[in-house]
């Protein structure tokens, strides 16, 4: 098997999943007999806060910790942590390796000209798309943001198959099991309720993960092109 690396850095804002996305995308990687790492980064524990998560996936063991200070993938949940500066690493691009990606959840290019020209030196391609948009389209909530990112990530690396990023998702959302209580009946049946809920939230989740997943396709790696607006 060819071996393939990506160190990643996640960069958002609290509420926005992007630790779940970390877990998930370590989940995933497991299931498929990778490996991964994942250490999240964050400060005062509140909405809007910034937040970053460092991963690395391989399919070869990982050794190293901490924090990712050269990424081959960038991933911004939310505009904000590049046009008010809402990050731990500023800028954005910091550290980032030649040939690189950066995937930006973003309703309008939010790149200003002396990013054009850094990344265009490292020969990064960069993806802006309105993630939040496609999820509340497809699961009529913003808080499946981060699954169209991880679906567009997982796109673009294909490390893993549609069945790792299912059971990863639904053992998040879902647990490992669903036991009913053996209580009365309205305990069952308010567990049964909320599982069925959390079914829902899980196929809502699969579908916004699903799309991106394949507009993944449409983005071509070697193109030479910086930026790919992309639409849905």
């Amino acid at each position: 098997m060819e071996k393939k690396r990506y160190n990643m850095r996640l960069s958002g804002l609290g509420g926005q999943g992007v630790v779940t996305t970390a877990h998930i995308l370590g989940s995933a990687m497991d299931n498929a007999g990778k490996y991964a790492s994942l250490v999240p980064f964050f400060g005062s524990e509140k909405r809007m806060a910034p937040v970053e998560a460092y991963v690395r996936v391989s399919t070869a063991p990982i050794y190293e910790v901490g924090e990712v200070v050269y990424p081959d993938i960038i991933m911004i949940f939310h505009p904000q942590v590049i046009t008010h500066g809402k990050s731990y690493t500023m800028p954005f691009y910091t550290g980032i390796k030649p040939n690189s990606q950066v995937i930006i959840n973003t309703d309008r290019d939010v790149l200003e000209p002396e990013d054009i020209q850094v990344l265009s030196e490292r020969k990064a391609t960069v993806i802006q798309f309105d993630a939040t948009a496609l999820a509340l389209r497809i699961a009529d909530t913003e808080l499946a943001t981060n699954m169209a990112m991880m679906g567009m990530l997982l796109g673009l690396i294909k490390l893993v198959s549609m069945e790792n990023i299912e059971y990863a998702v639904k053992e998040r959302f879902l647990g490992t099991s669903f036991v009913t209580s053996g209580g009365t009946a309205a305990l069952d049946s308010a567990i049964e309720k909320k599982f069925k809920k959390k079914e829902k939230l899980l196929s809502k989740n699969m579908e916004v993960i699903l799309k991106t997943f394949e507009m993944a396709d449409s983005v071509d790696l070697n193109s030479g092109k910086l930026v790919f607006q992309l639409a849905f």
